[in-house]
């Protein structure tokens, strides 16, 4: 299966909600440039809500990690929700649960972006 995503930005705030599979970092450059756009715009609150989002590799935490940089560095932060089972494991093992905001829900991952 192949990497898709959709952006919206609502206050302040860039959701992207991300589709398939994330096994290659080459799969997100598109949306790399994107948040590097909105990030140097003044938008570092990011969402990623991975719903629909099959599996992930190393590869593709690189990605989280590099957005979580980005965002950071640049006075935001980054939340991750609606994650399914085998990736919340995947952060449990790797410990991301606790460098990411990860919430169950869009909107607790909103309030938690507004704190």
């Amino acid at each position: 299966m192949v990497f898709n995503y959709k952006s919206t930005t609502e206050q302040h705030i860039k959701t992207y909600h991300l589709m398939g599979e994330l096994i290659d970092r080459n799969q997100a450059v598109s949306m790399l440039e994107e948040i590097d756009k909105a990030v140097s715009e003044g938008d570092s609150k990011v969402l990623l809500n991975l719903q629909d989002l099959k599996y992930i590799n190393s590869s593709g935490l690189n990605v989280f990690i590099n957005i979580l940089t980005k965002a950071r560095k640049a006075g935001g932060d980054v939340a991750i929700c609606c994650v399914n089972k085998k990736i919340n494991e995947l952060l449990v093992i790797t410990k991301l649960n606790s460098v990411f905001n990860v919430s169950d829900s869009t909107e607790e991952a909103v309030a938690v972006l507004n704190k």
